[in-house]
Formats: structure tokens, C-alpha cells, sequence
């Protein structure tokens, strides 16, 4: 989630009460950066916050919830945001090599 504060007086209260019922999930909040370093290309954002869900079904099951949908009003009130959600990386195994058949004769 990328955020542009609008109202922060607002959205100081939605982040009162987020870890609330951010608890109540397998979640994790992997970082919550207002002063992320900016490496490459421009940025207009006030605050970068990551999150890590499960899988989809358990960010839609907080998000949804009528516990977050309360205090998302807050949230909107005070910032602009851009929220993506982005499926994770699993590495893949690399196959192990093929054990050669060949006879000798």
C-alpha cells in the first residue's frame, strides 16, 4: 500500500486501532516506512506499508471483515492510497538430473 496523507489527524486514528484487528489474522506487517530511500525514478507518496497474508482468501477475509471496514474509514479519510496485492514468490526446485540408462555393452 502506497499512501499520500491528506488528513493525518484521520488517519492517526485508523492506525490507532489497526493493530487491533490486524491481530486477529495470520498476517504480518512487514514494513510501515515513512521515509522509504527512494534508489530509483520519483515517488509522491508520504508512507509505504507491506503486508503478508497467507493467500488471498485470508487478505480478502480481513479486508472484508466488518472490524477492518470500519477503520478503513480513517484510512481513506486521511490518505490517498494505492493498494496492490501481489502474489509472493516460491523459488522452484531445480530438477535433478536425469540418471542416465544407457547400458554399456
Amino acid at each position: 500500500m502506497q499512501l499520500k496523507m491528506i488528513d493525518r489527524a484521520a488517519y492517526d486514528r485508523y492506525q490507532a486501532r489497526f493493530f487491533e484487528v490486524f491481530k486477529k489474522i495470520k498476517g504480518r506487517l512487514l514494513s510501515a516506512d515513512d521515509r522509504p530511500a527512494i534508489l530509483e525514478g520519483a515517488w509522491d507518496r508520504d508512507r509505504l506499508v507491506l503486508m503478508s497474508f497467507p493467500d488471498e482468501t485470508a487478505y480478502h477475509a480481513w479486508a472484508d471483515s466488518p472490524e477492518y471496514l470500519e477503520i478503513a474509514k480513517g484510512r481513506k479519510a486521511g490518505a490517498q492510497g494505492i493498494v496492490l496485492l501481489a502474489k509472493g514468490f516460491t523459488p522452484q526446485r531445480k530438477p535433478a538430473l536425469a540418471r542416465s540408462r544407457t547400458r554399456r555393452l
